[in-house]
């Protein structure tokens, strides 16, 4: 079984490389779908930022919005929020891992914002980064309600630079000129990145979890 890691900077278009793979019959793991569900009331990581973050939640459950407010730029307040849902991060993706396995599939997906920006590169077969340029990207997130550009700038100085991630990357996944591109380059990866060459995956599989901690990652 092969682990792809999936990853790309705030409004790269992450989210539907990830559809596509979907609908090409991939497993994929929404790494920020975890988290929302572990922030439900009664979940887990909602007794656990009850208890660290009472200012950001409640009775519907954890204000994301509030929550991120509270930790963007305090890297201690971030920190103990991600020694808090990253553990349980990792343990659902463990277990989606193992279904996987047992279920004979050849690819899966790990869709992980922050995938080298938390090291958790090494914890994938192959690193796919989806990447836009600049001008695509600021377009698609000046458009998201709330967004600044002061806080644009804030997040992609948090993040490691897209050029960087691509000179890391395995496989380049290009947004931002349809889908037609972006198609063709999982296609190359599924055909020449094949589930023998999966070395990663085995029970014992582990590490810090690597999942985001708020929104705007991706």
């Amino acid at each position: 079984m092969l682990v792809i890691g999936l990853t790309g900077s705030i409004g790269m278009g992450k989210s539907t490389a990830a559809r596509m793979f979907r609908r090409l019959g991939v497993p994929v793991f929404d790494s920020d779908a975890c988290v929302h569900a572990l922030m439900r009331p009664g979940q887990a990581g909602y007794r656990a930022i009850a208890g660290a973050f009472p200012e950001a939640v409640g009775p519907g459950g954890v204000d994301r919005a509030a929550l991120g407010a509270r930790v963007f730029g305090d890297p201690g307040a971030k920190a103990r929020l991600e020694a808090l849902l990253h553990p349980l991060v990792f343990a659902d993706q463990r277990a989606f891992l193992a279904r996987q396995q047992r279920a004979r599939a050849r690819h899966v997906v790990l869709d992980i914002p922050l995938l080298f920006e938390t090291g958790g590169a090494h914890r994938v077969d192959c690193v796919a980064v989806v990447s836009a340029p600049y001008a695509i990207q600021a377009r698609r997130v000046l458009a998201r309600p709330g967004m600044t550009a002061d806080r644009f700038r804030a997040i992609l100085a948090a993040q490691m630079p897209d050029a960087e991630k691509r000179r890391r990357a395995d496989v380049v996944i290009p947004s931002g000129h349809g889908h037609r591109p972006a198609l063709r380059a999982i296609l190359a990866l599924l055909r020449s990145w094949p589930a023998a060459r999966g070395r990663v995956w085995r029970p014992g599989w582990g590490g810090p979890a690597i999942g985001p901690a708020a929104s705007d990652e991706e």
